[in-house]
């Protein structure tokens, strides 16, 4: 299980100050209202309308879609207790072509290896994007080549483009300063790309940040507190910032 860093007050979201907790609570109420209202129909018929659902795309090319499989329920179970928003305790797996699909305003993606959609898959994830769905995918190292190859296809007018420090998602609840840097790899610094359709983002990439190694159970990567910490911030401000943006 997550072990959150409780040497320090985490920091409220837009910086406000403490003693202003309660003025976070409106915000929640309108979030968990939205919900109700936007989404409806739950991913499978043993979630509760409204709770928020995380779906891991189980892709095909030999990567291993399946990585760091305590990151998600983790991460669900520390943006319910954060936020007060109600989540599933885990995320929902799924391939591009599933019908739930549409019931899912998030989806996730990592791995080490190869990623590959068929033309079908393409089509459907496409469609999904277009309509306002979001996808997160962090690279768990060695996904970047088969990644943008696979968005290129899809998208082939449009380009991955660096997300500067100063866009919402790093400041959606708390204020970051950028993608943090959790595992060092090839000693690169952490990027967020996006892929923005219509002037939206759409398609969140972080690269050589690792951020899913962070979210997973401190055994199973040993990483300190503070870092596990900065992973947990940076997750829970693209879960949120997902979530609100169309308001």
């Amino acid at each position: 299980m997550f072990q959150p860093d409780t040497s320090q007050t985490p920091p409220l979201r837009h910086g406000e100050q403490s003693g202003s907790r309660r003025a976070l609570l409106l915000p929640m109420l309108c979030l968990a209202v939205y919900l109700m209202i936007a989404y409806p129909l739950c991913a499978d018929e043993s979630s509760t309308p409204g709770e928020v659902t995380i779906g891991r795309l189980h892709y095909s090319g030999g990567g291993d879609w399946y990585s760091d499989p305590s990151s998600l329920p983790n991460l669900l179970r520390e943006f319910e207790r954060r936020t007060g928003v109600a989540t599933a305790a885990e995320e929902m797996v799924l391939k591009a072509t599933d019908p739930a699909l549409e019931r899912l305003p998030f989806v996730y993606i990592t791995g080490h290896g190869n990623l590959r959609f068929s033309s079908s898959e393409e089509q459907r994830l496409r469609e999904w994007l277009r309509r306002g769905g979001f996808l997160w995918v962090d690279d768990n190292y060695g996904l970047d080549e088969s990644f943008r190859g696979a968005v290129a296809a899809m998208f082939p007018t449009e380009r991955l483009r660096l997300v500067q420090a100063d866009h919402p998602v790093y400041h959606s609840f708390y204020d970051l300063n950028g993608v943090p840097k959790i595992h060092e790899h090839d000693n690169k610094p952490p990027q967020g790309w996006g892929l923005f359709l219509d002037g939206r983002l759409a398609v969140f990439y972080t690269y050589e940040a690792d951020i899913g190694d962070g979210l997973e159970d401190i055994h199973v990567h040993k990483d300190p507190p503070r870092v596990r910490e900065k992973a947990m911030r940076m997750a829970i401000n693209i879960l949120y910032y997902s979530l609100t943006r169309a308001q």
